[in-house]
């Protein structure tokens, strides 16, 4: 592990309006799987070899939330979700850059930007390479959802000791009827119940952030209690 740079920032909310923001950030090279957990442990996320948190002064708005995998029980609902997708196929894989992963990022953050209000800037092969792609060492994979050959869906994830981390997902608008968002997300409890893994760590719960709030829907689910140092015990209640 190589500790590139540290440093933190001051900007606008990315959750809440009228609120300001400080993020600490970490450039890490070749990251361990065990340090990455031990750093999402205590609220940190991952993008590329940036590990990021949020060390707001008199603000603990962002929940670090992570799934209860063993106690959890898929709904009829939740069947429904997983039923009506029988026909989509899905790989995983280390994660890459082609022109489809490109294309169907800008479609999905446009339609965000009509449906949610998101701030939208067109990204460069090198942005996405450097959020999604490096840093991935031997524990980091995107999960490929095709309907037959046409890419549909992406999702990011660490696959760590004792659990998954979620980091990011995108998909086709134009197969919303197949609730891929909440199908990615089942797909990985499935995953790790099958792999005997304990957790999936959902990053932050920001309540009255509509584009959080559906974290507060998998239950069982465990909150981090404050922002503990690398050198300090987590503890999650």
């Amino acid at each position: 592990m190589n500790l590139l740079k540290e440093f933190s920032l001051k900007d606008k909310c990315s959750y809440l309006d009228n609120k300001e923001q400080i993020m600490d950030y970490k450039i890490i090279d070749d990251c361990s799987s065990h340090y990455t957990q031990e750093l999402i442990e205590r609220g940190y996320r991952r993008f590329g070899k940036m590990f990021f948190r949020p060390v707001c002064d008199g603000c603990q708005e962002c929940q670090s939330i992570k799934i209860d995998v063993n106690n959890y029980n898929f709904s009829k609902s939740e069947r429904r979700v997983i039923k009506k997708a029988k026909d989509i196929k899905s790989y995983a894989q280390v994660p890459t850059l082609t022109q489809e992963h490109l294309s169907l990022f800008e479609k999905y953050h446009k339609f965000m930007k009509d449906k949610k209000g998101w701030k939208y800037q067109e990204t460069s092969a090198d942005h996405y390479y450097n959020s999604f792609v490096i840093g991935h060492e031997d524990y980091g994979y995107e999960i490929l959802y095709f309907d037959d050959d046409k890419l549909i869906g992406v999702d990011l994830i660490d696959v760590l000791d004792d659990g998954i981390s979620s980091i990011y997902f995108y998909y086709d608008p134009d197969y919303s009827h197949l609730s891929l968002g909440k199908l990615s997300l089942l797909m990985q409890i499935k995953f790790a119940k099958e792999a005997q893994k304990d957790w999936i760590y959902l990053g932050y719960y920001v309540k009255g952030c509509s584009s959080l709030d559906y974290k507060a829907d998998y239950k069982p689910f465990t909150t981090l209690q404050g922002r503990p140092l690398i050198t300090e015990k987590y503890i999650w209640s």
